[in-house]
């Protein structure tokens, strides 16, 4: 007789763990926390540190300039450059493959750096587990770093440089799994309105109790517009519109303030341009949703999510 898995509400249910590695994995880094929260505490104050004075190029680092964020272009030339050193060293194209370690090097040293200044604005459990994810890197960086010195003498025996480059490799992807959990699972330096809809109708603007004629200059008020939630600001007789949520981490806009003409997140300081909602300040990579605002003909004031 044919076994069923059991179904419930029509489907059926996962007794294999189908998932199981991927949940084992998890645990595992999670695990960690006992010194990865405190490691990951210490190393944002004193980066924190390094960074304050470094407003631009911190910002270049965060890859504000780009429109995207720098640290996951930049890993990608290392962990294809060692996969190459490790493939050359197996078939003993020894100059090839020192070569390519070099290269494995510098990119890792510069795709460290657009990190570092990414993990000063991560909070929380994406910041332990960024914890985990750096310290692998840096261990990888450490062997790759001492394989490179084995080979400068170019030994006749190059077996302890090379299985020094395979165990680096391992640790490279093994850092890149957590980096990745940081990203796609913590929502990590991912834009919070990748999903919203643009729409092209009028919205009336519900400020609530507050009369629209009574608002402060320059001065952020939480209102309503459909189901989104605005932050307003008026600059003279003109009122300017963007979502309320930070495009970084979800801070709250409205509590923000005006500066230099944008809107500053009281989180971690991205800037936003009140006419565009375009970033001029990061952490932040992507622009912020805006809206139009116009006076409606029965009174109040509606909205329209501006075109990218």
């Amino acid at each position: 007789m044919e076994k069923t898995s059991p179904k419930i509400d029509g489907v059926t249910s996962d007794k294999g763990g189908a998932r199981l590695l991927g949940r084992l994995f998890l645990r595992i880094i999670d695990a960690q926390a006992g010194w990865s929260r405190p490691f990951g505490d210490f190393n944002h104050r004193w980066l924190s540190a390094l960074f304050r004075p470094l407003g631009p190029v911190k910002d270049l680092l965060h890859g504000t300039w780009l429109g995207h964020p720098l640290h996951a272009a930049a890993t990608d030339i290392p962990i294809g450059a060692l996969l190459i050193t490790v493939l050359l060293d197996l078939l003993n194209q020894r100059a090839a493959a020192d070569v390519a370690l070099v290269v494995t090097i510098l990119f890792m040293v510069a795709a460290a750096a657009a990190g570092a200044a990414d993990y000063v604005d991560t909070d929380g459990t994406a910041r332990a587990r960024a914890t985990v994810h750096s310290t692998l890197m840096v261990l990888a960086l450490v062997v790759l770093l001492v394989s490179l010195v084995l080979r400068a003498g170019d030994p006749i025996d190059r077996t302890i440089p090379v299985v020094l480059g395979i165990i680096g490799f391992l640790l490279v992807n093994a850092g890149a799994y957590v980096g990745g959990d940081v990203v796609y699972q913590l929502g990590n330096m991912v834009s919070r309105h990748a999903w919203r809809g643009r729409g092209v109708k009028w919205i009336p603007l519900d400020f609530g109790d507050t009369d629209p004629a009574t608002l402060e200059e320059a001065k952020p008020l939480k209102v309503k517009a459909g189901i989104n939630e605005l932050a307003v600001v008026r600059i003279g007789p003109a009122l300017y519109a963007m979502h309320a949520v930070c495009a970084h981490a979800g801070g709250p806009l409205a509590e923000g303030k005006v500066v230099d003409g944008c809107l500053e997140c009281p989180w971690h300081g991205s800037r936003f341009a009140l006419q565009s909602g375009h970033v001029r300040r990061g952490p932040a990579v992507y622009d912020q949703p805006s809206y139009e605002v116009r006076a409606r003909e029965a009174g109040g004031y509606e909205v329209r999510r501006r075109p990218a």
